[in-house]
């Protein structure tokens, strides 16, 4: 918990649970993976049938690879159950933002844990990390299956 709580205040708005609060202030969607909860290898695939999200045996069918890539940074922390923004056009920016900001993660890690000379301790400490991070995730929630469009117009007023 001790690295968790001082990669957190190195990065600060970059922490990915920080980007992910941002996320859910505005409008999204949820978008449910059957995943286990824990680190996982994400990788993307380009398919004849379009672009695809490989998450250890299972295979998430995205629209396109921006969506891709935004799922894949959550598929890797184990986050079953997350919000995507409505707005497609928003999608590739806030990919570009967690997927620096999961690598920056990783490279405080290490830089955090490179005296501990342990293998299975480091893996320890790394799980501990992915799980705080998750758990932060998991506490914001992702929302409804579809955004509530509850905008005044001329015929419905506030």
């Amino acid at each position: 918990m001790d690295i968790a709580s001082g990669i957190c205040k190195s990065l600060a708005s970059d922490w990915i649970p920080e980007t992910y609060r941002v996320i859910r202030e505005g409008r999204t969607r949820s978008y449910r993976m059957d995943i286990p909860e824990r680190e996982n290898q994400a990788e993307i695939l380009h398919t004849l049938l379009g672009i695809e999200l490989k998450v250890g045996k299972m295979r998430l069918s995205c629209p396109d690879l921006s969506t891709a890539r935004f799922l894949r940074v959550f598929a890797r922390i184990g986050c079953r159950e997350v919000a995507i923004p409505y707005n497609i056009t928003e999608i590739a920016g806030i990919a570009d933002k967690l997927d620096s900001a999961w690598h920056q993660t990783l490279l405080l890690f290490d830089e955090k844990t490179s005296t501990v000379t342990s293998p299975q301790m480091r893996g320890k400490l790394r799980s501990a990390l992915i799980k705080v991070l998750r758990e932060e995730i998991n506490s914001l929630g992702a929302g409804g299956m579809m955004p509530e469009f509850n905008r005044p117009t001329r015929q419905r007023s506030a």
